[in-house]
């Protein structure tokens, strides 16, 4: 299996930083193009610094070794959204963490890495904190 580009959202939690350095590995292992994505849901209030936590994981991705690191942001439901990005990037992989951030919109729209894994065009793994 040859992989070209590895999509990996974020949504902030504390397991962040684990899930983008496990990206970042399997991005070096196999000199894919690691795109990191950030959704925002529209019935999470806008958190400010999204940008900036971005960078941050984008220069800890980039201080593990790979080269080729790009963010992006997207506003709207995160599991119809990743996957969408998903397809209209060819992800050959999507690298999603297991456990997320919580609350009344998961109770309502139900684990965003499950719908993930449903519904992908591609391989999804999951990544534990």
């Amino acid at each position: 299996m040859t992989l070209t580009t590895i999509l990996c959202p974020l949504d902030f939690s504390a397991a962040s930083a684990a899930l983008v350095a496990y990206a970042a590995a399997l991005a070096v292992g196999t000199g894919a193009e690691l795109r990191l994505l950030y959704v925002q849901e529209p019935a999470v209030p806008a958190t400010a610094g999204v940008e900036a936590e971005l960078s941050a994981h984008r220069a800890a991705a980039q201080a593990a070794g790979a080269s080729r690191v790009s963010t992006s942001t997207l506003r709207g439901e995160a599991a119809p959204a990743i996957v969408a990005e998903a397809r209209r990037q060819h992800a050959d992989l999507i690298v999603i963490g297991a456990h997320g951030q919580t609350g009344l919109s998961r109770f309502l729209m139900g684990n965003t890495a499950e719908v993930v894994v449903r519904t992908a065009p591609c391989p999804t793994m999951l990544v534990r904190e």
